[in-house]
């Protein structure tokens, strides 16, 4: 009976411990699938005015260059009301507001082909920035 025991924890343990390897190979696997897109906020504008990348996963990274105050960073399909926030993609918002000086990023988002419109709803920047996915 012990070792009937002993060979079930054993069972159970090595099972677990493959169930637990798969999720950290596919989380590694989905963080090295994801690129960057580092953009650049000044007073009242982005530096980047239109980007352009392929089909995928992306972090967005927001730099705040002496703005003077917090930043943030709002990404809509193009067409799409702006103002609505249900129309915001909101994996692409940063985590934290972006202090001046900081950068701050965002989760994980997928792209697909289209166009974007970004913004920043706390630095009065253009609506008319554009991230084309080709």
């Amino acid at each position: 009976m012990k070792k009937l025991v002993a060979l079930v924890v054993v069972a159970l343990g090595v099972t677990f411990s493959a169930n637990a390897q798969d999720k950290m190979m596919k989380k590694d696997k989905m963080m090295k699938a994801q690129k960057t897109i580092s953009l650049e906020q000044t007073s009242g504008e982005f530096t980047q005015k239109q980007i352009t990348v392929s089909e995928g996963t992306y972090v967005f990274e927001i730099a705040n260059n002496a703005v003077g105050h917090d930043v943030g960073f709002v990404l809509v399909e193009k067409g799409k009301d702006i103002s609505k926030p249900e129309n915001h993609i909101q994996t692409a918002y940063v985590t934290e507001v972006v202090a001046t000086g900081k950068t701050q990023k965002s989760k994980p988002t997928k792209l697909a082909k289209g166009e974007y419109v970004y913004f920043c709803p706390m630095n009065p920047t253009a609506t008319d920035n554009t991230l084309i996915v080709k």
